[in-house]
């Protein structure tokens, strides 16, 4: 059922999938990159007000797969879900746009009068990103049509595949965040908000038409393959037994712990192992105890196993909001100009980021790999948790780089008695910002890929949407995190007579300090996550020991 599918690497549709990720990465990031500025030069919100708001709703945008992900595994299929929410973001980008155009026309003092609107547009892109974005990344992972074996005969061909695949679906949205920070930032900039937001709501036009008129490409997973299994609701049903078998001090019979490993196996890979118990709907139900009361109790412990390690990431996030929103404010405060009558917009830098990812990424996969294979002696050569590990490391290091060049752009702006001026820049070239990009750019290459695969691997075929959601999710509550932080920061900071750490005076404020405290809050993170990997077991560990 899949067209055009290819012996030796990815098949048509898979590719028109991460064509269809580039676009819509593209319109979130023409949309979110440069938002921190349009809320405080248009909307007029303060420093720390915009920061929390795009905070708060890239929070929003990020968990909201955690709850569509379940409705979509359990009630949906993936193409419909894909096409809803699709409809439904370029409902609001259209809304933005069009409410890019009132403030243009309004009056100044009409301005926040006119912003409850534009939050009720970048809440609609909100809601159709949540169901489109896990669903399309789950639906491009069904086109590789790995799932034939059991766990235990599970060959390198398919995992290179797989592996191969998240690369280059994540070459894809990198490809597109990069069009999205560069040129969408300088067309703001340049020409306006109102075409600044119009073309990423054309970008999603296109996608739309691109995935309709691929439908005859794709392979089809129905439904009826998982045996009528629902892990929405085996996760809730899983809760309630948990529940009750505390209250009433219960255990399971051993019995039941022998057709539970067949049946964990068989959920996990969707892949009866006794197919003639189950070949009629009679056999079906008179197994159903057998399959619904161990199996549920597994899908939970899915999710719960999985959140030690998730928590541990959240800091990873909580880094990663710095970028588009004090990183671009900072940038705004330095000298920007190439030549004599350009500048360049403080967005753009974000572009660092992605453009590492895109250069760096095949040196890693042919020079450092093959070097880690040879001293590790393992294929894969670093582990998807070492990998993860690495990143977080790359990050902490980012922030200390970024807290150092702050305090010399502080002292520099005192030397000159630039106090007491909010529009006199300081003679330090944007680009000293460019390491802590770049640093943060080669740490995306080991821990969001990583986390990706991790999240991909570590739960059942048919929670492969919930999966990509829990990933997702971590910039989520990363987001929110960050916004807390920062309301935290100023109510502990600010007194009378004296300003918080992020004075809307960039020369009175004290971010150096708040990069010093996410970069230790970040180091005490990654060490508990080291502790807490020596403890981990994956999914593949536990099945092997299974089929021992």
């Amino acid at each position: 059922m899949a067209g055009g599918q290819r012996a030796n690497g990815l098949s048509k549709s898979c590719i028109l999938l991460i064509v269809l990720a580039g676009l819509e990465r593209m319109a979130f990031k023409g949309v979110a990159s440069n938002l921190v500025t349009y809320l405080t030069d248009v909307v007029k919100m303060s420093n720390s007000s915009a920061a929390k708001t795009v905070n708060s709703w890239c929070g929003f945008t990020s968990m909201l797969p955690l709850l569509v992900a379940p409705l979509a595994d359990s009630y949906w299929d993936r193409y419909s879900t894909i096409l809803t929410s699709s409809v439904l973001y370029v409902a609001g980008l259209m809304a933005l746009t069009s409410t890019a155009l009132a403030l243009a026309w309004s009056p100044r003092n009409e301005a926040r009068s006119s912003s409850s609107l534009l939050l009720w547009s970048l809440y609609l892109i909100s809601i159709g990103q949540g169901g489109y974005n896990p669903s399309l990344q789950a639906f491009g992972a069904d086109q590789l049509d790995e799932e034939e074996e059991l766990p235990c005969s599970k060959d390198d061909h398919k995992s290179k595949k797989k592996s191969l695949f998240f690369q280059w679906w994540y070459f894809g949205v990198c490809s597109g965040s990069l069009m999205g920070v560069t040129f969408m930032s300088y067309i703001q900039d340049t020409f306006g908000w109102v075409l600044g937001f119009a073309i990423p709501m054309i970008a999603m036009l296109t996608s739309v038409a691109l995935f309709s008129g691929g439908s005859r490409l794709y392979m089809y997973k129905g439904n009826e393959a998982i045996c009528n299994i629902k892990p929405f609701e085996s996760i809730v049903q899983a809760f309630k037994a948990i529940k009750s078998k505390f209250l009433s001090c219960g255990i399971f019979p051993s019995s039941s712990y022998k057709s539970a490993d067949k049946v964990e196996l068989e959920l996990q890979d969707q892949k009866p192992l006794c197919r003639e118990e189950f070949d009629s709907k009679k056999g079906l139900e008179e197994n159903r105890p057998a399959r619904t009361g161990v199996p549920m109790h597994e899908n939970a412990k899915v999710v719960l196993r999985l959140l030690p390690i998730w928590t541990m990431l959240l800091m990873f996030a909580v880094i990663f909001q710095q970028p588009a929103t004090f990183f671009t404010k900072q940038g705004m405060t330095m000298k920007r100009n190439i030549g004599s009558n350009f500048k360049i917009p403080p967005a753009t830098l974000q572009s660092a980021i992605t453009l590492s990812i895109i250069l760096l990424m095949p040196l890693y996969e042919k020079i450092l790999i093959p070097i880690t294979q040879l001293v590790t002696c393992d294929e894969k050569g670093i582990s998807v948790m070492k990998r993860m590990g690495i990143g977080m490391f790359l990050s902490v290091i980012a922030m200390v780089i970024a807290a150092i060049v702050e305090t010399t752009r502080l002292q520099m702006s005192r030397k000159m008695g630039n106090l007491g001026s909010q529009s006199e820049t300081v003679p330090l070239s944007i680009f000293w910002l460019l390491p802590q990009y770049i640093l943060l750019g080669i740490s995306d290459i080991f821990t969001v890929v990583g986390m990706q695969e991790f999240f991909y691997n570590e739960v059942p075929i048919r929670m492969r949407t919930m999966g990509f959601a829990l990933y997702t999710s971590v910039f989520g509550v990363g987001s929110y995190l960050s916004a807390i932080s920062i309301s935290l920061v100023e109510i502990f900071t600010s007194s009378k007579g004296k300003h918080s750490w992020f004075s809307d005076n960039m020369n009175e404020a004290c971010l150096d300090k708040y990069y010093w405290l996410l970069a230790l809050l970040s180091a005490l993170s990654l060490l508990l996550y080291i502790i807490l990997c020596q403890c981990y077991k994956s999914r593949t560990e536990l099945e092997n020991e299974n089929c021992k």
